[in-house]
């Protein structure tokens, strides 16, 4: 039988052990580091596009709002469920526009600013991160605006990635009307 020879210097492992432990270390540290900021891929700013809050009361044939029922099928993206059952007094109304050429789907939700005003920050991201989640599902992207078209959130994703990876921006408007982002 082989007895390996001990190092003194090593604490008395042998060679082997040393480059298993080294081989170890080295694997658990590649797996637990996360990847750089240069190898995670971006997530798209916020749609600049303006609020067309016209499309609640004439809807063109592209738009999807909460008066938009397909009797046929289920709509996409299909927030009535969340409206219904959570949202009935803060969320209003929305606008849903397909993907284009030059934009990822979207959907731009109009709230009740009484309510919205009532509710903390963290509220806000519940909001924001409840029906942005529901939208991801359906590959949608979401703003949220008041009825004065002021933009008070986004949830806004890289859907090039599995999972998708997504951000939530608000704004917070402080007691005398001047806005900053988070």
């Amino acid at each position: 039988m082989h007895i390996p020879k001990l190092c003194d210097a090593c604490g008395g492992r042998s060679h082997r052990q040393r480059s298993l432990s080294l081989l170890l270390t080295i694997s658990l540290s590649t797996l637990l580091v996360p990847p750089s900021l240069a190898q995670t891929p971006p997530i798209p700013s916020p749609s600049n596009a303006p609020l067309e809050l016209d499309l609640l009361t004439k809807p063109k044939d592209y738009v999807i709002t909460a008066n938009t029922i397909n009797p046929e099928r289920l709509t996409v993206p299909s927030l009535w469920w969340a409206q219904q059952n959570s949202e009935r007094k803060l969320l209003d109304n929305w606008i849903a526009y397909p993907p284009s050429e030059k934009e990822p789907a979207r959907v731009d939700l109009i709230v009740n600013e009484q309510i919205w005003s009532l509710l903390d920050y963290v509220e806000r991201y519940d909001f924001v991160n409840r029906l942005g989640s529901t939208a991801r599902n359906f590959g949608y992207n979401v703003r949220v605006f008041n009825y004065q078209k002021e933009p008070l959130a986004t949830y806004t994703c890289n859907f090039n990635t599995s999972p998708a990876l997504c951000s939530i921006q608000t704004t917070l408007k402080n007691k005398i009307g001047l806005q900053r982002s988070l």
